[in-house]
């Protein structure tokens, strides 16, 4: 069995580019009864940029209910929170003093907030960097290690924090025994990047996006809005330059997308085009609408599911905390 942890921060409402990108696919791929998955709500992780509770509440419901709605088999998945499981806080630490000051001060959100401190002409380059932002990257360090994950999908601005997680995991084993399975990064480059209404890649950044549960008439109203150029109709449109196709190309068949081709050289109005890919993107995501606004309205139904997966998880992680403490010396008199 092959253990792949995956982890989505609690901070955002989720978005077509993320069904796209992540979701869709981390699902299906945890349908092969080879793979042994593990996917968490990263609740603490949002606490390092997010101090809103409501948001992050907020946002817990609706990312959890987006997953089950989806389609997610949490009898053959685990489906956690990251803060009900009390190990991962507990690991974070046995890893902190296993972990150099001066690995943490390379990590690549760190530099950039102390850039941005320096070319604001702060005295102080530490100014308003906490913590959790310093050493973000020895709880996700904690996160992987805790479930010995074998295989970690991230995208290539993560790729550094599991070089990290391994350095901090290489260390401990060293010191204490081999405990640690080395995690694989995983950098999918034929995952669907969507570009967001005004082309950029989508993202809540930007304000761009078009989120997964609109209803039916505001989703056809974003993707109304998608920026195109000013050809007419009956002018032949490049496909390749076009946000509209790249949005359509990864909701439609090969077939349906070689169609599409076809009607850009015949010169099909923008208008036409917008509506064909509302119509695929409401097609595809009608049925698990329904679904996640039945979950949003029974709150309770989400909740047994996450805790349903923290029993799981904690049946891995207690016993496993429990060597890991003893090799350091944690361990009762005798």
């Amino acid at each position: 069995m092959t253990t792949v942890l995956t982890g989505i921060t609690t901070t955002g409402t989720p978005h077509l580019g993320n069904y796209v990108g992540a979701i869709k696919p981390a699902i299906l791929r945890s349908q092969d009864e080879a793979m042994n998955s593990y996917f968490f709500l990263a609740d603490f992780h949002a606490m390092i940029k997010c101090w809103e509770p409501e948001r992050i509440a907020q946002s817990t419901k609706e990312i959890a209910a987006t997953w089950l709605a989806l389609g997610l088999d949490t009898d053959k998945a685990i489906f956690y929170r990251q803060s009900d499981i009390p190990e991962i806080p507990e690991l974070t630490w046995l890893l902190t003093c296993m972990t150099s000051k001066g690995l943490m001060n390379r990590a690549h959100a760190y530099k950039a907030a102390v850039a941005e401190n320096t070319d604001q002409g702060e005295d102080d380059p530490d100014k308003g960097i906490t913590m959790g932002l310093f050493s973000y990257p020895v709880l996700m360090a904690a996160d992987i290690l805790m479930f010995n994950a074998n295989e970690v999908p991230v995208g290539k601005d993560q790729t550094q924090h599991l070089e990290m997680a391994r350095d901090i995991g290489a260390r401990f084993n060293h010191h204490f025994g081999e405990h640690f399975t080395m995690p694989k990064t995983i950098v999918d480059d034929n995952v669907a990047i969507l570009p967001g209404l005004d082309g950029r890649k989508m993202s809540k950044s930007y304000n761009n996006t078009i989120p997964l549960w609109l209803t039916e008439k505001q989703l056809r109203k974003h993707i109304m809005k998608i920026k195109t150029n000013s050809l007419e109709p009956g002018e032949p449109k490049d496909p390749n330059d076009s946000f509209v196709f790249d949005i359509y190309k990864a909701f439609a068949t090969e077939q349906q997308v070689n169609e599409m081709k076809t009607e850009f050289a015949n010169g099909i109005a923008w208008g036409t085009a917008k509506q064909q890919l509302f119509e695929m993107v409401n097609t595809e995501l009608k049925a698990a609408r329904e679904k996640y606004h039945d979950l949003m309205e029974n709150p309770d139904i989400i909740e047994q599911e996450l805790q349903k997966g923290a029993v799981k998880a904690r049946a891995f992680a207690s016993p496993f905390l429990a060597r890991l403490k003893e090799a350091v010396g944690i361990r009762p008199i005798k």
